[in-house]
């Protein structure tokens, strides 16, 4: 450039012919008035075009001198930066997914077709036939019989699939034609890939180690800044799981510690050939600086998590009001940032660079060459861009006082929010709802876990009827790890039993999540140009039929479930269930305010009363050798699907007809005659492994009976204690508590439950009827003492090995006091809560080596049992009963790891495969909240044993074999309570619970409902 910094030449003279002189100023003036013309005409046709005016818009003449090529770069990028914060998140309005089709098979100019950003290549295209298509269009009404073309990672055809398009696209001669994967599933349900909305599958990981805990950080309630994909750990077990429950799209959510915890990521579960977190994302947003985080087409969606209530106030010992501060505050930061770019950029794109360049409007400037730099924060950025609209909130949020925050949070910010999790009491508050800025939320919600603290006290199972009457989108969640993600479909189909209609239930796991995470233009939804390929799932039944399994699921037109095992299921599977009336009950719960009156209507009886009931389909007894049999002969007589007749006197039934007149007796008094309109008759149910009637609000100390002091594993045992006494369940039972009603309003009549112990010795259990109102009632307590408890678990302070001495010393030698002495003479069962195989192989030895030597049984039973399958004939051989606490199974801990899966991961789950080995067998729960849906877990095992369990097995499951392995002496002609079924039998959807008959007590208690 020096050169052009030098003083000009002066004139040359150029001595020329006086001849040629006179053409030479001709030639000069023709050129000259031929470029005067040329510029003219550019000049014009630049008017013309508005480009000159736009240069000289962008850069006017000024007297200074003109800016630099540096700072001209400079200010276009600036302007380029205020262009992008304007952009709106999400595809444009006129985003047409049909013309993905059109690109994926078309090369033009040369260019490789582009099919889904997440397909790979060398896929083979899949075409499913002959399916019932749940589309999940038309707020979910719309299904369709036919067939889905599935290429290029994308829905290519819905329908009919004509063979013309077929060779139109797939030409029959073509590599791809021959790799072509048909599969006819004979009229199965197909659906879009399951959507869950709130997920922490990586960054809280099975089995837990402290390695890969990921989910919350404690620095400080506010962390906007954080990102759930820097924790997401690629080897959590809980990925083929949830894909093997039809899961194939999660948002990874931090955890509610925080106020703001981060920012979340929607990934695909699947593995991938990078085998990285972040080649997991599904559109990931621009600010991840990942290879594929960009599109041509739109600017992607950002997430993040906020919590409200007590985890966040817990952990950083605040108060509500702190709590509200701290988002004021946040928000209030982001929005300084937010209106200095916007003035920033007002001043920018007006060409009023010397009040940008200046500094005025408090910017900074770089240190060097003094030009702008843009004001933003790298903390604060995406909070920032949650006050532009183009960050999907998820707001952990469950009472009315902190809902009623967040609504104003969002108006005075003027933010919208894009979903309330948990959110237990959102069905009180719509109206409250529907004023959060920019529009009502979408609610996610449990199906049935409720009251581990206090601001999930009034959850309802009826909220999401309630909230979807109000037009409220509602999504079911897993939380997982706690709700199992493989299983949330299951709580699609509980909010389906308690009233949510068929489709909105469907939508709730689909293209209602995808909506409120702003992918439903992609995922969620069966429709042409849309990636449903990673979204595919073919059902064994119809989803929302308890048991219902994956035959296959589709991840970016892949097969996700190598051999899968296909589960028989009878003809009846594919029709869509039905549900009950609750119509009362719904309305109760709001009336209530939550908390509705849960105990019947009680009828006593007289000793001779009898009571008959029409429309029977089946009524299952107790034979005296112990099994559970229909009373009616279903194989004998077809009249019986039309309902028969049974006249129970005194618990016991004196007559049995297979049509509804066939037992008529004049001395029935009317309101003693019970139309069961296609019900059935069973016994009472029995509960097992949570704490139910020892505690009511787990997280709420007042509300509990407390933990046992462990003298193993708690130090110095209290000379008042004394190192022989054994805590009874019975002296801390709680009467009436609510998970105990609604457990005894869907048939469990019995819990057996245990002291409640973090270390190695809990004591002795009790038995207690559940519909009870204290201890001192007739028929309170069936059984003071069953059973005596202990568990081996590596995760106790001391040493297995240790666990395993004191346990051996206590049962060879003359110590411990009585119980232990009880014990040891077979007069009661020990039962040890255990789950490594390793472990239970040492204590099928001790008790070999203790029978052998004493020639005394040794009743041993084993609760937990996870990795039982191992062991399974010596178990069976050793005479040990076994109680399966999470007969859905999940590796949570290290000493679960080597757990059955189940179909369609493996032939047979830990349940049919101990009742095949011969093992008396019976299923516990860990949770309170789910003992009301015993009758559902066992017929989730008896539907995917492959018939190894027949309904009669699967009753025995909570009742006889359960009793026998905790040793509640039941003779077999002792008078069980009988529950009374309307409109379907223990194992359908379609059935409540009418009433109980309770012989012991001489009550008929029935639960029909009153506004």
């Amino acid at each position: 450039m020096k050169e052009f910094n030098q003083p000009l030449p002066g004139p040359v003279s150029i001595p020329i012919p006086a001849r040629r002189r006179k053409f030479k100023h001709s030639r000069r003036t023709i050129l000259r008035v031929l470029t005067f013309l040329f510029t003219l005409s550019i000049t014009a046709s630049l008017f013309n075009n508005g480009v000159l005016q736009y240069l000289l818009d962008l850069f006017p003449l000024r007297t200074s001198s003109l800016p630099s090529p540096s700072t001209l770069k400079h200010r276009h990028k600036l302007l380029e930066r205020c262009k992008s914060i304007h952009t709106h998140a999400g595809p444009p309005r006129d985003y047409q997914p049909e013309s993905r089709i059109i690109q994926a098979y078309n090369t033009i100019n040369g260019n490789k077709p582009k099919g889904s950003d997440r397909y790979v290549q060398g896929t083979s295209p899949v075409l499913i036939k002959n399916a019932k298509i749940w589309t999940g269009q038309l707020n979910g009404t719309w299904t369709i019989y036919g067939d889905v073309l599935l290429d290029k990672g994308l829905v290519i055809a819905v329908g009919h699939v004509p063979r013309s398009l077929l060779d139109e696209l797939i030409p029959e001669n073509s590599e791809d034609r021959e790799k072509m994967v048909v599969i006819d599933v004979e009229g199965k349900w197909v659906t879009p890939g399951l959507v869950d909305l709130h997920s922490h599958i990586g960054v809280s990981s099975a089995p837990e180690l402290k390695g890969a805990r990921d989910v919350n950080s404690h620095k400080a309630p506010i962390l906007p800044w954080l990102r759930s994909i820097d924790g997401l750990n690629t080897h959590d077990e809980s990925y083929r799981l949830a894909i093997a429950g039809g899961v194939t799209t999660a948002q990874v959510l931090p955890g509610s510690a925080n106020n703001i915890g981060g920012q979340a990521f929607l990934i695909k579960l699947r593995p991938t050939a990078e085998g990285s977190a972040s080649s997991k994302v599904l559109e990931p947003p621009e600010m991840l600086h990942y290879p594929n985080a960009s599109s041509s087409d739109y600017t992607h969606w950002r997430h993040m998590k906020h919590a409200c209530g007590e985890n966040p106030d817990r952990v950083y010992s605040q108060s509500r009001m702190d709590a509200a501060w701290n988002f004021r505050n946040a928000y209030n930061e982001a929005l300084k940032i937010k209106n200095a770019q916007d003035q920033f950029c007002k001043h920018a794109e007006a060409d009023e660079w010397d009040i940008v360049e200046s500094g005025a409007i408090g910017h900074k400037k770089h240190k060097h060459d003094k030009l702008p730099e843009f004001p933003e924060s790298l903390q604060w950025e995406s909070l920032v861009d949650v006050l532009r609209g183009r960050v999907k909130l998820s707001v952990h949020c469950y009472e009315a006082v902190d809902l009623d925050m967040i609504v104003r949070l969002s108006n005075e910010f003027q933010f919208p929010v894009a979903s309330f999790h948990h959110a237990g009491e959102t069905y009180l508050v719509p109206d409250l709802l529907k004023k959060t800025w920019g529009g009502v939320p979408t609610i996610a919600l449990f199906a049935s876990n409720f009251r581990k603290k206090r601001e999930a006290y009034r959850g309802s199972e009826f909220a999401p009827r309630i909230l979807a009457d109000q037009d409220i989108p509602v999504v079911m969640k897993s939380d997982h790890p706690v709700m199992n993600s493989r299983y949330l479909l299951y709580e699609a189909q509980l909010a389906h039993y308690h009233g949510l209609n068929t489709a909105l239930a469907l939508s709730s796991v689909t293209s209602v999540p995808a909506r409120a995470a702003g992918v439903g233009h992609r995922v969620g939804t069966i429709a042409q140009g849309y990636d449903a390929e990673p979204d595919i799932a073919i059902w064994d039944s119809h989803p929302l039929r308890i048991g219902a399994t994956p035959m296959q699921v589709f991840i970016d037109g892949i097969p996700q479930l190598d051999d899968p095992h296909i589960v028989w299921k009878p003809p009846n599977a594919q029709e869509t269930p039905a549900n009950p009336n609750w119509d009362c009950e719904a309305k109760n719960a709001v009336k209530w305010d939550g908390l509705p009156p849960l105990q019947g209507h009680k009828r006593g009886l007289k000793a001779g009363e009898a009571i008959r009931f029409e429309r029977v389909k089946s009524a299952w007894i107790t034979t005296e050798d112990g099994a559970i049999v229909n009373a009616f002969k279903e194989d004998e007589d077809e009249s019986i699907a039309k309902g028969g007749s049974v006249i129970i006197q005194d618990g016991k039934i004196i007559c049995i007809g297979n049509t509804r007149d066939s037992c008529e007796d004049a001395s029935v008094a009317d309101d003693l005659v019970i139309d069961l309109n296609g019900g059935s008759l069973a016994p009472g149910l029995t509960t097992f492994g949570s704490p139910l009637g020892l505690v009511e609000i787990l997280m709420e100390a007042s509300t509990n009976d407390g933990a046992v002091f462990d003298p193993l594993t708690d130090g110095k045992v209290p000379d008042i204690i004394g190192n022989k006494t054994i805590v009874r369940a019975v002296d801390g039972l709680k009467f009436a508590g609510r998970d105990t009603l609604l457990a005894y309003r869907n048939g469990i009549t019995t819990a057996i439950s245990a002291p409640q112990s973090k270390g190695f010795l809990h004591g002795l259990s009790a038995a207690f009827d559940t519909g009870s109102s204290n201890s001192l009632e007739r028929g309170a307590i069936v059984q003071e003492e069953t059973a005596l408890h202990v568990t081996i678990n590596p995760s106790l302070s001391v040493s297995v090995s240790t666990q395993l001495a004191t346990l051996r010393r206590l049962v060879f030698s003359d110590v411990g006091g009585s119980t232990w002495s009880r014990v040891r003479k077979g007069e009661i069962p020990l039962v040890v809560h255990v789950d490594s195989a390793d472990i239970m192989a040492t204590l099928i030895k001790l008790k070999t080596d203790y029978e052998d030597i004493m020639d005394t049984r040794l009743r041993l039973t084993f609760a937990g049992a996870a990795e039982a399958h191992l062991v399974a004939d010596k178990i069976a051989e050793a005479r040990v009963s076994v109680i399966v606490t999470l007969p859905r199974p999940y590796p949570g801990t290290w000493d679960k790891t080597r757990f059955l899966p189940g179909p369609p991961l493996s032939s047979n789950h830990l349940v049919s495969t101990l009742q095949e080995k011969g093992v008396t067998v019976a299923i516990g729960t860990v949770d309170q909240f789910s003992v009301r849906h015993a009758r559902f877990e066992i017929a989730w095992a008896g539907f995917n044993s492959n018939g190894k369990l027949s309904p009669g097995q699967a009753i025995a499951l909570v009742t006889t074999n359960l009793e026998h392995a905790l040793g509640l002496e039941r003779r077999w002609n002792v008078l069980r309570d009988i529950v009374i079924y309307h409109g379907g039998g223990v194992f359908d959807v379609e059935s409540k619970v009418y009433g109980i008959l309770s012989v012991r007590k001489g009550v008929l208690e029935t639960f029909v409902c009153e506004e």
